[in-house]
């Protein structure tokens, strides 16, 4: 169970946490999660009869991770994931205390994370897309303009739903020769991205016909995306337009605000898209991140084996 700041460890805790929030800058909710995973940590050294961290050893440190995925500790048995964010805590606490003089090692240093199975994005296929999209259109007047606009874009951009409802007017370029979306990343990193004619028609209609009626009742904001106030669109409102849109559509597999950015990169490498591509339309910082889309399941395997290999069509 996790011990409290008070026990051994507790005052370089506190010292930590303290360098965390000050030097690096972690907001609130990161620092609560980090006390929670070293108060765990701490009381399972002090089961060990660790003192101080010059007693502790890799091997103490490997147990730990062993002890997280079994919950032998006392503590609730932690997924990969959440075992692989208490380890990053516990190597960067031995880090900084080796880096403070109070150790002459780091026992934390050779220990990794657990990994997790890969799992494959959840995309839809492109006939869900379809009725995902009459889903929206089904929407009364503005707001079925708007629904529709906004999952065109979606589909369209790959856009993230933060970068999608913080769209300004100004960073839509509807020309029809090049059609573009200026699109704010992560870090507020700048990327600007294609758009299609079914992207743009539906914006155009919904910029003409719709979004002026919708502000009627607002302030005046730049921004793209209204409600029915006149005020910007949130995250959890779009959420609930694609919520419903789905209904509307009939579609039955699960829709987050992510699965249209994961199927607009499913489809482009499907449709032979270089893999450096689409990193750089996703805003992806490394191509890693986008090469798991270009994982494939047993079944297309076995469909590209039959239909390529010379041996294999009878």
């Amino acid at each position: 169970m996790p011990a409290d700041e008070s026990a051994p460890f507790g005052a370089q805790l506190r010292e930590y946490l303290a360098h965390l929030g000050i030097e690096r800058g972690l907001s609130v909710h990161t620092l609560a999660a980090y006390r929670r995973d070293l108060l765990r940590y701490a009381a399972f050294l002090g089961s060990l009869g660790r003192t101080s961290f010059a007693e502790v050893t890799e091997a103490d440190v490997g147990a730990y991770v062993e002890a997280l995925r079994a919950g032998s500790d006392g503590g609730s048995p932690l997924s990969a994931s959440s075992t692989s964010r208490a380890v990053v805590a516990v190597r960067g606490w031995h880090r900084f205390e080796a880096l403070e003089g109070r150790t002459d090692h780091d026992p934390a240093a050779a220990v990794r994370p657990p990994s997790g199975a890969k799992r494959l994005p959840k995309a839809i296929s492109t006939d869900e897309v379809d009725r995902l999209l009459t889903g929206a259109s089904a929407a009364d007047g503005v707001l079925g303009l708007r629904d529709r606009a906004l999952v065109e874009v979606l589909y369209g951009t790959g856009a993230r739903i933060s970068e999608a409802v913080g769209l300004a007017i100004d960073d839509l370029d509807l020309d029809h020769a090049a059609p573009s979306v200026r699109l704010f990343g992560k870090g507020r990193k700048e990327r600007i991205v294609p758009m299609g004619r079914f992207a743009v028609e539906a914006l155009e209609a919904y910029l003409v016909r719709a979004r002026p009626v919708l502000a009627q009742s607002g302030r005046g904001t730049p921004t793209a995306f209204l409600n029915q106030r006149g005020n910007p669109l949130s995250r959890q409102s779009a959420w609930a337009v694609l919520q419903t849109a789905a209904e509307r559509g009939g579609v039955t597999a699960h829709i987050s605000p992510h699965t249209l950015r994961h199927s607009y990169a499913t489809h482009l490498l499907a449709g032979g898209a270089d893999v450096r591509v689409v990193q750089e339309l996703l805003g992806h910082a490394s191509v890693t991140t986008t090469q798991i889309y270009t994982l494939v399941t047993p079944d297309t395997l076995r469909e590209v084996y039959a239909a390529a290999h010379p041996r294999a069509r009878g």
